[in-house]
């Protein structure tokens, strides 16, 4: 069955336009509240948020859903998407929320769910928790008067995820005399990350720390590192670190201001966790995006590149159901199973700043792995219908793949989140890789307009 609502990360989209509205947010917590409510035990939700103005729109919207519901409601206000997804278990709530649309820009919002487990729901979960929305089959099983649940602020929420995190950090190191430009993207880190990296000994400068409900993602953070990069040259330090609106992303810079992004740091991690005797799996979970570079250089190591569909939840899937505990995205989502169980910027940036510590040499020197093989990503935006099923965009990937052959990748898949078709080709040939997302994409233009 199609789903409505649920994309590969939650639910997304224009702030105060379907389905980010206040009335279907209250519909979807009252949905989600009857879902998870089991046995007489008080219920208890954690709600966290990004920084988005139209934030203060949907937090109320979700929390009289969940008190209509007879569930009490933790407000911890802006927290990264990782803090909420380990208060939720450290609190043994029944669902953690979160109000972020990640690294999209502050127009758009959306919701995160998690489980009582700390995971991101399954497909079986969102499907029921939609077809709760209908409302028509099964009503709303409303909570009596005597019996509403109660809201308040959980103001340690911080101070206890600072401290989650430099617990994973290796006991006896330290970051002392590591100098460390730390880009929040104006978003639900920017004050938790800079605190961490200062109480471990870093000297730190932070930037994208200013949020004012508008300016998330703008021109900063792990989706635009142009000025991290500069601040990291201009302030002569050892390496930039960018976290993304709701920080479960991370994108690294080193000394000279080169970018180092999951991939690489993936590979850091998991070859570094290999020599520990503490890889799991055999390998490293990726998804269909990541760079062909990373899969030959842990080929080499006899080590297996595992790959899924993109989307960060499909990794953790994964992950769990085959005993990895290394994975992630090229875009800087790593899962570290270990640690927690989604994507945690921070987690994974203390990982590569241990080897950093533990190795003492420059951050060019430990993390450039391997040299990726060209790869071209394209997004094409669509004005509606279905251009992947048309007869010349399905001849034209076919031409590309055949043009590719086997020493190459060609991955079309449409946007979970927004009216796009993303085309990627890699190969050892960049002008084959280039030509061939030309006119794959152009075709897909053509397709898109009718």
């Amino acid at each position: 069955m199609a789903r409505k609502f649920f994309g590969t990360d939650g639910i997304r989209g224009r702030a105060n336009a379907e389905p980010i509205t206040p009335s279907t947010v209250l519909n979807l917590a009252m949905a989600a509240g009857q879902h998870f409510r089991r046995g007489n035990h008080r219920h208890l939700v954690v709600i966290g948020k990004d920084t988005r103005l139209s934030g203060y729109m949907l937090e109320p919207a979700l929390t009289a859903g969940f008190i209509s519901m007879g569930m009490d409601v933790d407000l911890v206000g802006p927290m990264p998407t990782p803090a909420v997804a380990m208060l939720t278990r450290s609190l043994r709530a029944d669902l953690g929320v979160v109000i972020s649309a990640s690294h999209n820009p502050y127009q758009d919002n959306g919701i995160k769910l998690f489980g009582p487990d700390g995971y991101k729901l399954s497909d079986d979960d969102e499907a029921e928790i939609e077809s709760l929305m209908d409302g028509n089959e099964h009503p709303p099983e409303l909570a009596g008067a005597e019996e509403l649940g109660r809201a308040k602020r959980l103001d340690d929420a911080p101070g206890r995820y600072i401290e989650f995190i430099k617990q994973t950090f290796p006991r006896g190191l330290r970051l002392d005399g590591l100098k460390i430009v730390v880009d929040c993207a104006h978003g639900a880190a920017y004050r938790v990350a800079p605190a961490v990296f200062y109480e471990l000994g870093a000297q730190v400068i932070p930037i994208g720390v200013q949020p004012n409900g508008t300016n998330i993602n703008m021109k900063c953070g792990a989706t635009d590192t142009e000025w991290m990069r500069e601040q990291v040259v201009l302030n002569g330090a050892h390496v930039g670190i960018a976290l993304d609106g709701d920080a479960d992303r991370m994108i690294l810079a080193d000394e000279t201001g080169a970018i180092m992004d999951g991939d690489q740091i993936m590979g850091l991690i998991g070859t570094s966790m290999q020599r520990a005797g503490r890889l799991r799996g055999g390998g490293v979970v990726a998804t269909v995006m990541s760079n062909l570079g990373l899969e030959r250089y842990l080929g080499g190591l006899d080590l297996k590149l595992a790959r899924t569909a993109v989307g960060d939840r499909y990794v953790v899937e994964r992950m769990r159901a085959d005993g990895y505990n290394v994975g992630g995205e090229q875009s800087g989502h790593i899962i570290l199973s270990d640690y927690g169980t989604t994507g945690d910027g921070l987690v994974a940036a203390l990982q590569v700043l241990a080897v950093v510590v533990t190795e003492g040499r420059k951050v060019s020197d430990v993390c450039n792995l391997f040299d990726p093989v060209p790869q071209l990503l394209r997004n094409v935006r669509f004005n509606g219908g279905a251009p992947l099923e048309s007869a010349r965009v399905i001849e034209a990937i076919e031409a590309g793949e055949q043009a590719l052959g086997e020493g190459g990748r060609l991955v079309i898949r449409k946007s979970g989140t927004e009216p796009v078709i993303r085309v990627m080709a890699e190969g050892d040939d960049d002008a084959l890789v280039t030509r061939v997302v030309g006119d794959i994409a152009g075709v897909i233009e053509e397709a898109g307009r009718t």
